[in-house]
């Protein structure tokens, strides 16, 4: 009887931080195996010009703004944690969805993006600029996604 008093009269508050680890969670995810995967490429490159280490690193770090973008949002939906009703709640795990998922397929999509332009660094260092642009291409889906999360959130 007590979890139940508790659970009901905080279920909105239970759906808003689950709506903060979707955006994190999800957007970490595709962090981490982006930059892994321009990892995996940067070393091999590295291993044949460590000087062309600044460069890759560069490439390699882009993926990694997903999970930034989910950590803000996350921050954004725990910000309005605090006697949330159910309705709320929901609002905000819906809020959280699209930072997630866009943000987890856009990582991965990115490193492998850059994985190829660390390819162009490898055989013309002075072309890194559009590898970068290929690699940004990408990256506007997730800025896309933040801001309709962010939208969302300002509804609440």
């Amino acid at each position: 009887m007590f979890g139940d008093f508790i659970v009901s009269n905080n279920l909105g508050d239970l759906f808003a931080f689950l709506g903060a680890a979707v955006a994190f969670l999800f957007a970490g995810i595709g962090s981490a195996k982006g930059v892994s995967i321009a990892g995996e490429a940067g070393s091999g490159v590295v291993a044949e010009d460590s000087d062309k280490f600044v460069p890759v690193m560069i490439l390699e770090a882009l993926p990694s703004t997903q999970g930034i973008y989910g950590f803000v949002i996350a921050f954004m939906i725990f910000s309005k944690i605090g006697g949330l009703d159910l309705s709320q709640g929901l609002f905000l795990l819906a809020a959280g969805l699209p930072m997630g998922f866009v943000g987890m397929f856009s990582g991965i999509y990115q490193g492998r993006v850059a994985a190829a332009a660390i390819g162009i660094v490898a055989k013309r260092s002075q072309d890194m600029v559009k590898g970068i642009i290929l690699t940004l291409m990408v990256e506007l889906f997730a800025i896309f996604a933040i801001l309709v999360s962010i939208l969302m959130i300002g509804k609440v």
